[in-house]
This record gives C-alpha cells, structure tokens and sequence, in this order.
C-alpha cells in the first residue's frame, strides 16, 4: 500500500509540473502571428493537429494507432477507442515567416504554447479525452500609402488576438471493426482590429476605428472509422469526422476616434469619439466541415494515409454580416515507418519517422485571385526509457513543416514559413486496480 501512495504522489507532482509548465508557456510565449491574410474571417485557422500527426502532412480522420504508441486524435474523436493506456501530451509550437511584396521583404519570430490533452480509457472499448489548444491566430500590422489630390495618407491596418478550443470527447468501439466519437468544444477569445487614416503633415487630424470581439460559446464535432484486415498483419481503415454549423456569442466594442502624432511621431490622446459601442451583443458563425480520409498499415511498422477536407466558410458571418468568405478545400498525404519498435541494439531502429505534404484552397479571395497554401513536413518521434517497470512510455515528437501561402500577382503577398511543434507524449497505467492482500 505504501509503494502505490509513492507511485501516485509522484503522479500528482507529474501533473503539477505539466500545469506550472503551461502556465509559464502561456506568459511568455507570443500567442500571435505575423500574416496578412490572419486579417481575414477569424485568422488563421490552426486545425487539431498534435505533431505527430503534422509530421505526417496532417492526415488524421482514418489514423488511430500506429507501433502500439496510444495517440490523442481529437481531429475524430472515434481515435479515442483505440486509446488503452492513460495518455498525456503537451507541446509548443514556432515559425519563422517570411514576407515578399514586388522588392520588399520581412522576416519574423513567433512562438506559443500549442497544446494540452489528456486521454484515460474508460473501459476496453471506450475512453475520454479532454484538453485545449489554439483554434485561430490573429496578428498582422502594415500599411499603404496612397495619394489623395496633392496629400499623401497612410492607412495602417493592425489586428492581434485569436481563438481557442478547450474540448472532452468520448470515443467508443463497437464490435471489433466500427468507431464512433464525439467532442463538445467551447470555442472562446478576442478579435481586435484597428484601422486608421493618418495624414503625414505634422498637426493633421487622423481617424482610427477599433473593432474587439469577445468571443464565447460551444462547438460540436463528431467522427466514425472502420476498419478491416487485407492481410494477417495489414489493416485498411476508413474514416469521416466532421463539425456543425454553431452561433457563438460575441460582445463587441468598438470606437472610432480623431487623433494627432506629433513632430517625433507620438500618437495624441483621442481629440473625439465620433461613436462607439461598448460590448454589444452579436455573434459569430462557424462553418460546417466535413473531412474523409483513408489509411492502410502494417502493426507496428508502417501507416499511409490521405485526407480530403471541406469547410462551408461562404455561409460565415462575424457580427450578423457575411464576411465574404468562399469554401475552402483541401488535401494531405503522408505516413509514417518504425524499421523495428522492439529493437534492443539500435536506437534508431526505435525511431518513428514521419513525411507528409498537404494543399489547401483557403477560405480568402483578393482581387479574383484564390489565395492558396501548400506545404511539405518532415518528423520524428524519439522514443525514451520506459519506467514503471515497463508499464510507462514516454516520446518525444518534432516536426517541421516548410511551405507558403499566397502569391505575388496582382501586387498581394507571398507568405513563405518554417513551423516547428515539439511535443513530449506519455502512456501509462494510472488509473489500474491493484489487489492488496
């Protein structure tokens, strides 16, 4: 009795360590990021994808368990039957981003923490998963500078903030074969944009109109997958998962203000406030999605899969108007090979290695033109010492992902980046009875 009161005291400082960790990541890390085309909908939308799973292109509605290693796919909830051992995982994300216009050029850093989420088998056929990451990014700053008779103005557009997603899902195996699960998510944050009209003579009255929303509410999404053996050690699986068009509540405050710089560029305090609305009632719709996906694997050595997705965002509204969103689309292959989990003389062998590219047609149109994002990744999953006596197992996962979105026809941006997720991963039997004689 008294070595289990040990083993579960180091599992409640374990877990204690996990929430000061994330405390910290979220204080100090930049929770923004430096696009453009964040400006548009609700930002950059960020996908449930933990890295292990962008390692491989981001397939994931037909993936469920690939060399034994419990995985946390919130993407399809049904993943989660496959779940037998309490599972963790957490991580962080960064990117390098570029910025090309005709010969102008801007490279920036951001970092954030990107997730938590914890998974326990309820039985041998079912378990629960719950946790939080980000949903949307906001954040872009630029100007334009345009001539307006013999007066030359500059208009700034700036926008920080974003959404998250805290979830709990439940996944539950019927018969040997068939999957089906399903998440509540509340989806909640701030949108703050601000754009302003600024004349270069020294003394000139500016405008500048701020836009908050404060937003809150709850998101539904659901998934099915099916199974079947095409050899004695090779599995097809079939999946769909998918989400429901959901109202989220939105309080909203805005101001449109007059205000001067002086001769060193110091913005004065707001001179007027020409109107304002200070946390008015809207809300904000999010688009029905459907994703299919289809992967085939050999136990415990190879998983390929590919991924469609589609998302209705033309149907879209941000404070009771349509915000001029099209459809969006798109399509990810990749897969991952572990030449030999059980190997005792090379650690290599142990490794899991991950390849995927992916294409989406996003939900932004500028000027006629499809703004469109493509991009290729490559990752690992480093495996470490088991402890516990053999019962806990532990991973590391890295990815990098390399790609760009957007164009530089028609005098747009071309957005070229270099994502990197980290995520530590842990399986264990905390939560199995012990009979004490």
């Amino acid at each position: 009795m008294k070595l289990l009161q040990i083993k579960m005291y180091k599992r409640i400082n374990y877990i204690a360590a996990i929430l000061v960790l994330v405390c910290g990541l979220s204080a100090q890390a930049q929770v923004t990021t430096s696009s453009p085309y964040s400006r548009y909908g609700i930002g950059n939308i960020k996908g449930s994808l933990l890295p292990q799973l962008r390692g491989m292109g981001g397939i994931s509605t037909a993936v469920n368990k690939v060399t034994g290693f419990n995985y946390i796919n919130m993407q399809n909830p049904a993943s989660y039957s496959g779940v037998t051992l309490t599972t963790i995982d957490i991580g962080m994300s960064a990117g390098l981003t570029n910025l090309s216009r005709n010969n102008l050029s801007e490279t920036s850093f951001n970092s954030t923490f990107s997730h938590l989420a914890f998974a326990v088998p309820v039985n041998r056929r079912s378990a629960l998963s719950f946790g939080i990451l980000p949903y949307s990014d906001l954040g872009y700053s630029y100007r334009n500078t345009v001539k307006i008779d013999t007066m030359t103005v500059d208009q700034l557009y700036e926008g920080e903030g974003g959404l998250s997603k805290a979830y709990v899902g439940y996944g539950y195996r019927i018969g040997d074969h068939l999957r089906i699960g399903a998440n509540a998510e509340y989806i909640f944050g701030n949108l703050q944009t601000t754009r302003a009209t600024e004349y270069t003579e020294i003394g000139s009255i500016n405008a500048k109109l701020q836009n908050k929303n404060s937003v809150g509410g709850l998101n539904y999404s659901y998934g099915v997958q099916y199974d079947f053996n095409v050899g004695k050690r090779t599995i097809v699986t079939l999946g769909y998962s998918g989400s429901n068009s959901s109202k989220l509540n939105s309080s909203q405050t805005f101001f449109a203000t007059q205000y001067t710089r002086d001769v060193n560029g110091n913005e004065s305090t707001a001179l007027d406030t020409l109107n304002s609305v200070d946390r008015g009632k809207s809300n904000l719709t999010l688009p029905l999605s459907h994703n299919f996906g289809i992967s085939i694997q050999q136990n415990d050595r190879w998983l390929i899969g590919a991924d469609f997705r589609m998302s209705k965002w033309s149907a879209t509204s941000i404070n009771n108007v349509n915000s001029g969103l099209q459809d969006s689309w798109g399509a990810s292959l990749g897969g991952q090979w572990t030449p030999d989990y059980t190997s005792y003389n090379s650690y290599l062998k142990r490794v899991d290695y991950r390849l995927g590219v992916n294409y989406d047609k996003t939900y932004i149109q500028i000027n006629n033109q499809d703004i469109k994002q493509m991009g290729a990744s490559l990752g690992f999953g480093f495996p470490l010492p088991t402890a516990n006596g053999g019962t806990a197992f532990y991973k590391i996962n890295f990815t990098t992902e390399v790609g760009q979105r957007g164009t530089l026809d028609n005098n747009l941006v071309k957005e070229k980046f270099i994502n990197f997720h980290l995520g530590f991963t842990l399986n264990d039997t905390w939560f199995r009875k012990y009979r004490v004689d």
